[in-house]
C-alpha cells in the first residue's frame, strides 16, 4: 500500500463559507414515510462511498436506510456515483435507482441535501456552487453542530499520496479492490444463506495487512492536520472506507466509513452528539458507536 502524503503546497484550499440552515417547522424524533414506515430523526447525515455504479455497492441497504432515517440536512461526502467503473462498464439497477428516489424525496421535503464530490465522481466538480435538483453541490463546507463545534467537511483524497501523484496506480488499486469485493459478495451469499451475518473480506484484509494499517494511519493524522490548520474543531470525510470517530491531537478526526465493506454513517443528533450508525440489515437493526469511540465496538441495538 503507498504510502499518504501531504503537501501543503500542493493543495490550496478554496474559501469556504459556513453552510446555512434553511428555516423550516420543527420536526418530531420520529416522522412518517410515504410508504408507512417509522423514520427516526437526525439533526445531519453523513454519508459517502457508496459507489452507486457498481456490482459492490449495498445499494438495498443504504435505500433502506435512507427510507428509515430523516434528517434536517444530507451530506454526501463524495464517491456517491462510481464514475471510474461507468466509464468501463455500464451497471445499474433498480435498487441503486431507489437510492436516488430517496436522497431526492428528502429534498422534496424540505431536507438541504450538500454534495460534496469525491475522486470517484469528480466529474462533479466542474458543478460546484450550483443546484441539481435541488441538491447543492460544494467542493467542501464547514458544519456547525449543534453544540456549536465547527467541522470541515470533504472527501480526503487530496490527502492521499497515490491519487495525487499516481493516479495510474489508483487506477489499478480500485481493479485489485473490485476483485476482493467480489469475493466478499460470494461469501456474504454464503453466509446469508447459512444465516450468518455480513463479513467483508476486503474489510478484514486491511485490518490485517501492516501497509494498509499505516496507510490508513497516516490519512487521518493528515487529514487531521489540515483541519488544525484550517482552525477548526474537527473534520469529516471519508476516502479509506474506514468509519472512525476520534480525538487525533486538538481535532475531532470524523470518517463516516462506506457503503461497499462496513454500511455505516455518521449521524449527529439535536444536541450535537455524533455517532456512526452501523446497517445490520434491512429492517432489522444497526449498531451504535458513540463518538470517541471506534465503529467496531459493540454498542446498543437501535430498532430499524
Amino acid at each position: 500500500m503507498a504510502e499518504t502524503a501531504w503537501a501543503p503546497n500542493a493543495y490550496k484550499p478554496p474559501s469556504v463559507e459556513p453552510t446555512r440552515r434553511r428555516r423550516r417547522p420543527p420536526r418530531s424524533r420520529f416522522t412518517p414515510h410515504p410508504q408507512g414506515i417509522t423514520q427516526r430523526h437526525h439533526r445531519t447525515i453523513f454519508v459517502s462511498d457508496t459507489h452507486l455504479g457498481t456490482r459492490g455497492c449495498k445499494a438495498e441497504l443504504l435505500a433502506d436506510f435512507l427510507a428509515r432515517n430523516a434528517c434536517d440536512t444530507l451530506f454526501l461526502v463524495g464517491d456517491i456515483i462510481d464514475g471510474w467503473q461507468l466509464k468501463r462498464r455500464w451497471y445499474w439497477t433498480p435498487a441503486q435507482t431507489s437510492v436516488v428516489r430517496e436522497v431526492l424525496r428528502k429534498v422534496d421535503e424540505g431536507t438541504r441535501v450538500i454534495y460534496v464530490p469525491g475522486n470517484h465522481d469528480e466529474f462533479l466538480r466542474d458543478y460546484c456552487g450550483r443546484e441539481l435538483a435541488g441538491v447543492e453541490v460544494i467542493r467542501e463546507a464547514i458544519h456547525e453542530t449543534a453544540d456549536g463545534k465547527r467541522l470541515l467537511i470533504l472527501h480526503g483524497d487530496q490527502f492521499d499520496g497515490v491519487i495525487a501523484y499516481a493516479k495510474w496506480l489508483a487506477y489499478l488499486g480500485d481493479w485489485a479492490y473490485a476483485i476482493a469485493l467480489s469475493l466478499s459478495d460470494v461469501l456474504h451469499v454464503v453466509r446469508r444463506t447459512m444465516g450468518l451475518p455480513h463479513w467483508s473480506l476486503s474489510a478484514f484484509l486491511k485490518q490485517k495487512v501492516k501497509n494498509a494499517v499505516e496507510y490508513i494511519s497516516r490519512f487521518e493524522t493528515a487529514v487531521a492536520r489540515a483541519a488544525e490548520a484550517r482552525g477548526v474543531d474537527g473534520v469529516v470525510c471519508g476516502h479509506i472506507h474506514q468509519a472512525e470517530i476520534r480525538q487525533i491531537g486538538r481535532v475531532l478526526y470524523l470518517n463516516d466509513g462506506d457503503w461497499v465493506e462496513s454500511c455505516t454513517a455518521l449521524v449527529e443528533d439535536a444536541r450535537g452528539n455524533l455517532e456512526i450508525l452501523r446497517w445490520a440489515s434491512d429492517s432489522v437493526a444497526s449498531s451504535r458507536a458513540p463518538a470517541g469511540a471506534k465503529a467496531e465496538g459493540e454498542g446498543a441495538l437501535i430498532p430499524a
